[in-house]
């Protein structure tokens, strides 16, 4: 395995690995959570993308936030339940960057060098809300349920968050098949089907000591850890916006018929409907404005960097990609709906699992609400208040 070391090389990697995913999407999209898509995660883990981000200082060639939401996007747009997946993956990365003992980093850097991905428990049910947390630690053993676990099911290490004896958050690295840990794959949904992010039970794992970490103090300063997560789902998003477009186009070029009514207006061929025409320029518009943003955004990261100097750097970057991370949402939603409209009713056929981009855009897109993104950057820009220093924004 080799890793990519500059950004032309990544994005290269990343072209290719989509090359080899899109073929198996729409039937992995069937398959949902009853075949762990093996050879798909295979590949990526084979790729040495998992490692594009980490430190020079650790071995890794250090690549940015610009390269890895152009990553993610690419791979996105071949397949975004397998682009999803690695998601916690980099935020574990940059979590170590910066808060992780030398002991942590020399071992997971190590891990992730030779292509082992970490996996998430971060999420809980139950609670008054997704982070109200019941997972602890105490004396050493790790006890909990989690679930929206992405990425752990096939994972060679899970970081799960937790309250420990004093009922202040950390963060716990556990390997995958240590005893005591069981992945479930009740994970039935209508998009983003083969990321299998079900449950995790935690039974009485032991915890060494160098491997935990106190995540609470990661948000008691100016952060980007939020951002750099977030920016990676709008990348997701942008992701399937430019898939359902082209799909979209594909189609209308090679397979749809002109409406009755389009033909009575004069139009030969479905793509000399004015109407077609309006609405595939006007979504093109917006996918590539959505790509734009995601880029304007990543570079902003770029700028902040991982440790920005203070609050109001930190809510530059957190604006930054809540902005590109709420309109890409709406692109992506609306694109994998307009698609149909042009298309006509035979594109609706299961046969196309066309309706894969709207599922996927849709069951993603509530990941977060993006009300409270458009809200934040409003408040900021009108009443100077900064954003709110979590990991969601």
């Amino acid at each position: 395995m080799s890793v990519p070391q500059t950004h032309d090389e990544a994005v290269t990697a990343a072209h290719r690995l989509a090359a080899e995913l899109a073929p198996g999407a729409i039937q992995r999209d069937r398959d949902g959570a009853t075949v762990i898509p093996s050879e798909a995660l295979a590949a990526l883990d084979a790729s040495g993308l998992l490692a594009i981000t980490v430190p020079a200082a650790d071995g890794g060639p250090g690549l940015g936030p610009r390269t890895l939401a152009e990553v993610a996007r690419v791979i996105a747009a071949a397949d975004p339940s397998i682009a999803q997946v690695p998601q916690a993956h980099f935020l574990i990365v940059d979590i170590l960057a910066v808060h992780g003992a030398p002991e942590a980093r020399k071992r997971l850097y190590g891990e992730i060098l030779a292509g082992r991905r970490c996996g998430n428990a971060l999420a809980e049910r139950g609670g008054k809300h997704a982070q109200d947390l019941r997972t602890t630690i105490s004396g050493g053993l790790l006890n909990g349920v989690k679930y929206y676990t992405t990425g752990a099911l096939t994972s060679a290490w899970i970081a799960v968050s937790a309250l420990d004896e004093r009922g202040r958050l950390v963060l716990a690295f556990v390997a995958r098949d240590a005893a005591g840990v069981a992945v479930d794959t009740d994970w039935d949904v209508i998009g983003q089907r083969a990321t299998i992010s079900g449950t995790a039970t935690f039974t009485d794992v032991p915890v060494e000591r160098g491997l935990r970490l106190d995540y609470a103090h990661a948000y008691e300063q100016p952060q980007q850890l939020g951002a750099r997560a977030q920016l990676y789902h709008a990348a997701i998003e942008v992701g399937i916006a430019g898939a359902a477009l082209a799909d979209a186009r594909e189609y209308l070029r090679t397979r749809a018929r002109p409406s009755t009514e389009a033909v009575r207006a004069g139009a030969s061929t479905a793509t000399d409907d004015p109407h077609v025409r309006h609405r595939y320029g006007r979504l093109a518009s917006r996918v590539r404005a959505a790509e734009a943003l995601l880029d304007a955004a990543a570079r902003t990261l770029e700028d902040v960097t991982l440790t920005p100097a203070d609050a109001d750097a930190a809510a530059r970057g957190s604006l930054a990609v809540a902005a590109a991370k709420a309109f890409g949402s709406e692109v992506a939603v609306e694109a994998g709906s307009e698609l149909f409209q042009m298309c006509g009713t035979s594109s609706a056929a299961a046969k196309h699992d066309l309706d894969r981009h709207w599922r996927n855009a849709r069951t993603h897109s509530v990941h977060d609400p993006l009300d409270w993104k458009y809200s934040h950057i409003a408040a900021y820009e009108l009443a100077g208040v900064l954003p709110p220093n979590h990991g969601q924004l």
